[in-house]
């Protein structure tokens, strides 16, 4: 009986031979591009007079540095304006499809290519994003690469790679009401730490995750990088085909059911071995909020800020550090901490779901007095398919701004930015010293849920209260 893993199923499908010093040489089924890790790869291909090996299995949209309240073209910003025109000509140039403003298909990359139905299990995914390995929720492969891998990728269309140790991160139980996808990684961020997972692939498994929809799967696997896995996956089951189909690029009549029999295969066989194995309890969880300025330091919402002190010796002085720096006090709850900014968005927790969570804590309800708070839906669909909803008025009628779609203040490369000391509720991915815009600025990291409950409060909540 096999005994192999989905991730040595689709390495061992991609590979195309083995290298001098024990790399493998893997073909990539997806490459996706966008205007900021692009421009040089673009400018080493024409260098050498080369070009793009295989045009249609890379797709191009725009999402970093695309202002939320005017997409007006030429944008205000010369730089962001400039960045786009080059995505564009080079993509016009290479034939290479593009997902561009005014699409209906445009928005941040690991949200609109699920979408589209791009991303399929058994495919090797590649993105000059590290939150690539969104894509592994649908059992593909998935991985961010740097610019110069974004070259060879256009060039070749395949990338010199080691492969991965595989940790199955298996999750019994069901989420509590008012517990999220978003609340489960940071908890196994915080388990694990931001450095467990080098090396490693992980394997999210068990009842807690087979219950999770897609996007809530893809929230899970975006998050494996800041665990240190450069990519996570989850096995295709009855809820990623269901997602997948009708979608625009699916497979179709008999291709559909040739596709579902191969995907089914791919899922890791009941024998098969894994590298580590680490089994929590997803019952137990609670609402999670970091306090830190890693996404390996968070709490649950109950929790009080950790006394540097008392933990152990090799994390004492980045949790000084953290307290330093977000001027928190340990032993201090993190509920009622105090909040300036409300951000709702990002390729983790700006889908449909996650819009729809948030609306229901915010409904009747209105934003507190001196908090600004924002929703930035993750791509042009979401933000149709919202509005459709009434998602928008929601929020508008409660004092949310209502934003076009864009990759916005999770790492504010546009107009979207903290300023001076602002600390943030925000359900995006990384709450490094800096990362929202202001060299000073703060981040808690939270499920878009309670991101809404702060907004009402002025300060962290329990969503669980609003539900």
């Amino acid at each position: 009986m096999s005994s192999r893993t989905l991730y040595d199923k689709v390495w061992n499908f991609h590979q195309v031979k083995e290298l001098p010093g024990g790399s493998t040489q893997l073909f990539i089924g997806l490459h996706l591009i966008h205007e900021v890790t692009s421009p040089q790869a673009f400018s080493a291909l024409n260098e050498k007079k080369l070009r793009v090996k295989f045009p249609n299995l890379t797709v191009a949209t725009v999402d970093h540095i695309v202002p939320t309240s005017n997409q007006q073209r030429p944008f205000s910003d010369p730089l962001a304006e400039e960045m786009l025109t080059t995505l564009e000509k080079n993509c016009k140039t290479h034939g290479i499809k593009f997902h561009g403003i005014g699409s209906n298909s445009q928005g941040i990359v690991h949200v609109m290519a699920p979408e589209l139905g791009l991303t399929q299990p058994g495919m090797t995914v590649a993105c000059g994003d590290s939150h690539t390995s969104t894509h592994g929720a649908f059992g593909a492969i998935a991985f961010g690469i740097g610019t110069s891998q974004v070259r060879d990728v256009l060039a070749s269309q395949s990338l010199a790679m080691n492969k991965l140790k595989v940790r199955r991160i298996w999750v019994e139980g069901e989420l509590q009401k008012g517990v999220y996808a978003k609340d489960l990684i940071l908890h196994i961020i915080r388990h694990l730490g931001v450095k467990g997972g080098v090396g490693f692939a992980y394997e999210f498994a068990g009842p807690a995750i087979e219950k999770l929809s897609m996007e809530g799967r893809m929230t899970i696997c975006n998050m494996a990088i800041e665990g240190g896995a450069r990519c996570g996956y989850i096995n295709p089951d009855e809820t990623t085909f269901k997602y997948i189909k009708g979608k625009e690029h699916a497979p179709k009549g008999q291709e559909w059911d040739r596709a579902i029999s191969w995907w089914k295969s791919l899922a890791s066989d009941s024998k098969a071995t894994f590298d580590d194995e680490i089994q929590l309890d997803g019952s137990s969880i609670e609402p999670t909020v970091t306090w830190g300025i890693t996404p390996g330091q968070g709490i649950s919402i109950k929790e009080t800020i950790p006394n540097p002190e008392l933990l152990p010796e090799n994390e004492q002085q980045i949790a000084k550090d953290a307290c330093k720096y977000m001027n928190l006090k340990p032993d201090e709850p993190i509920e009622g901490q105090s909040i300036d900014v409300c951000f709702i968005g990002s390729c983790t927790n700006g889908r449909l779901s996650d819009l729809q969570e948030a609306s229901k804590v915010v409904k009747g309800n209105t934003v507190a007095a001196g908090i600004r708070a924002f929703v930035v839906p993750g791509s042009q669909k979401v933000a149709k398919a919202a509005k459709e909803k009434g998602l928008d008025k929601i929020f508008l009628k409660a004092g949310f701004e209502w934003r076009e779609p864009g990759c916005s203040m999770c790492l504010a490369m546009n107009p979207d930015k903290l300023e001076g000391r602002q600390i943030s509720a925000s359900s995006s991915n990384r709450n490094f010293k800096g990362r929202q815009g202001s060299a000073n600025g703060r981040t808690l990291l939270m499920s878009p849920a309670m991101v809404a409950a702060a907004a009402i409060n002025g300060k962290v909540s329990d969503v669980r209260k609003f539900l």
